[in-house]
């Protein structure tokens, strides 16, 4: 054992020895010249090294260099600048003095993905004839560093005269394992707009057509985000896919793409054309879509207990709808298709969905919006155009058999009335939120519904206790539910600056019948209807006089808010021109009767004038 330690000993004492004499007899600036010519040689691009070179011995044999810069021919500004750079190498080429690199590790770097840091040819430079040069793609650099780190860096992105992205904290590591191949491990974070996405992700990466085309598998991707006006802990999930990038012309294409949102999947594909107008399609299916989970909504009675959405500061809120900005519509094309078998969206369990939608630069044409929502179908297809200095919505709803109570519970308004609404309109406006559909929408709807109940009044109980008020010889049920039930409503709607007027309004059921029309609120929340009610069963009593009340229609004014209704009803003056019909009627048939007699004339004479 003695003897072992002791020749390692040797051993380590005579590597360091020739370690260190191959520094002294080997100086690394020697090699600047060398390596700003193989840069130039392989890319075009520029490498400026400030300051000496220097060795560094333990634990690996590197090359520190102080700040450098890599600029594109023609350029403003360098893709690449750090303040350290590292070259780790390897030991017996410097016997022969060459320079073989193992791994280049750049750390604070930055890098300009900008305008400024794109490759500008010179305005006098020469043009080579055609066919005398090789292919500008095969003329690019090619990766030939085994190696590649660069740890605490930043990278700035921006297209054309759009808003720069940082993406910073980037800690990437690139190592080939055979020709051409290698395997990528990469993290950092986007911060923006007060919101902070940070990611990982570790992929195998195919380089044997670089730099015309990169394709990479994604093994693992793990993100969050957090921040502003995303709800308490964040979206969070992982996913892989196959990502294929091609140089000329510049596209993107993901396959086989399968990613997790909070407890939400999505799997399918994207593919992308950029160039001035970029192109993107997306085909996406989902098992299950909770956008309750990802967005943070809550009912209004937990969220009164406990907020889950972490809001921005009013000067940073896109509240107010008057600050959306439609016109990034304009700046690209695209095309969805979406299919989702399960979607929470608001508290309300939405089947077999289906959206199909393209944008052609601000016109937004949503072909299909259809589902099965609360028992029934539903179809939203319409247009979104915002081409001009004003966006024009255009929507035509279709709802069938949908129960309404449902609906009315998810948007947080008074369940006062419940049964399977169906619906056909046409609707118009300038924006996509609750206040603006509350305000500013136009349109014209038909309006249906089965099994209607209407919640907090019992209109028949009303008529039938007034009436027995008036004239005891009838009444009406024993007891009553607290609410009124209709088998079918229809009626006409149109739509104002938030007030609806429903127009040819009619109902039927085996104890009543009404028509009438009316106007609702809804910034108000209030509500004045006019109806005429006929209640033809649940009477008790002397027949001639329920017989003449079942053919009579009754005046009632249903009015005030949704939460507290009022009304009027006007049985006095109905049961008074009642008595006043019978009567006449009878004497009708008297005078009728003895229309010989002066009796009887004369009575004829003052009916006639009454």
């Amino acid at each position: 054992m003695r003897r072992l330690l002791t020749t390692l000993a040797i051993l380590l004492v005579v590597v360091v020895a020739g370690m260190s004499a191959l520094v002294l007899l080997v100086n690394p600036n020697d090699f600047r010249g060398y390596m700003v010519k193989k840069v130039e040689q392989k890319s075009g691009y520029q490498l400026t090294l400030e300051g000496d070179l220097r060795w560094h011995i333990w634990p690996q044999l590197s090359i520190l260099a102080g700040r450098m810069t890599l600029t594109a021919p023609g350029a403003k500004a360098p893709v690449v600048s750090a303040e350290n750079m590292r070259l780790d190498v390897k030991l017996l080429p410097l016997l022969s003095h060459q320079l073989f690199v193992k791994q280049v590790m750049l750390k604070n770097a930055v890098i300009r993905l900008t305008p400024d840091s794109e490759e500008h040819s010179q305005v006098d430079a020469p043009i080579a004839p055609a066919g005398s040069g090789t292919d500008a793609a095969d003329a690019a650099w090619k990766f030939d560093i085994d190696n590649l780190r660069v740890v605490d860096s930043l990278l700035i992105w921006q297209r054309a005269d759009n808003e720069q992205i940082n993406v910073r904290d980037i800690n990437l590591t690139l190592q080939q394992t055979e020709k051409r191949r290698a395997q990528l491990e990469l993290s950092s974070r986007v911060n923006r707009d007060q919101r902070d996405l940070t990611f990982s992700m570790a992929a195998d990466v195919d380089l044997q057509q670089f730099p015309r085309q990169i394709g990479a598998k994604v093994t693992q991707f793990n993100y969050q985000l957090a921040g502003a006006d995303i709800l308490n802990g964040g979206i969070q999930g992982e996913g892989n896919a196959q990502v294929v990038y091609q140089q000329t012309p510049a596209q993107i294409a993901v396959s086989q793409l399968s990613v997790s949102a909070n407890n939400s999947q999505l799997t399918g594909d994207i593919s992308a054309t950029l160039g001035a107008v970029p192109g993107y399609v997306v085909n996406l299916n989902s098992a299950n879509l909770d956008l309750d989970a990802l967005s943070g909504w809550q009912s209004s009675t937990t969220t009164a207990e406990q907020p889950a959405v972490t809001s921005a500061p009013v000067i940073a809120s896109q509240v107010d709808d008057r600050q959306q900005n439609l016109e990034a519509l304009r700046d690209f094309t695209a095309q969805l298709n979406l299919q989702a078998a399960q979607v929470t969206y608001r508290g309300m369990n939405v089947t077999q969905l289906a959206v199909t939608a393209d944008n052609q630069r601000g016109l937004l044409t949503l072909h299909k919006l259809a589902g099965q929502l609360a028992g029934g179908d539903f179809s939203l297809p319409g247009t979104l155009d915002a081409r001009g200095n004003k966006p024009v919505i255009s929507v035509q709803p279709v709802l069938n058999q949908v129960e309404l109570g449902t609906v009315l519970k998810a948007f947080d308004m008074p369940q006062m009335l419940t049964g399977k609404f169906s619906m056909k309109g046409d609707l118009t406006g300038d924006r996509l939120s609750s206040q603006a559909f509350e305000r500013r929408w136009r349109g014209t709807a038909q309006l249906a519904m089965q099994d209607a109940q209407l919640h907090g009044l019992n209109i028949q109980q009303l008529i039938q206790q007034a009436v027995a008020r008036n004239d005891n010889s009838v009444r009406g049920q024993d007891s009553y539910q607290r609410y009124t039930e209709v088998k079918s409503v229809s009626a006409q709607a149109s739509l104002n600056q938030g007030t609806v007027k429903l127009s040819g309004l009619t109902a039927d059921s085996p104890l009543l019948a009404l028509t009438g029309a009316g106007s609702i609120d809804m910034p108000g929340k209030q509500c004045d209807m006019a109806l005429n009610v006929r209640v033809t069963g649940g009477w008790q009593g002397r027949g001639e006089l329920i017989e003449q009340l079942q053919k009579t229609p009754i005046p009632l004014r249903v009015y005030g808010p949704w939460q507290q209704l009022n009304y009027q009803l006007q049985v006095d003056q109905v049961l008074r021109k009642t008595l006043q019909d019978r009567a006449k009627d009878a004497l009708n048939k008297w005078a009728e009767k003895n229309k010989d007699s002066r009796e009887g004339q004369d009575l004829k004479k003052l009916l006639d004038k009454l």
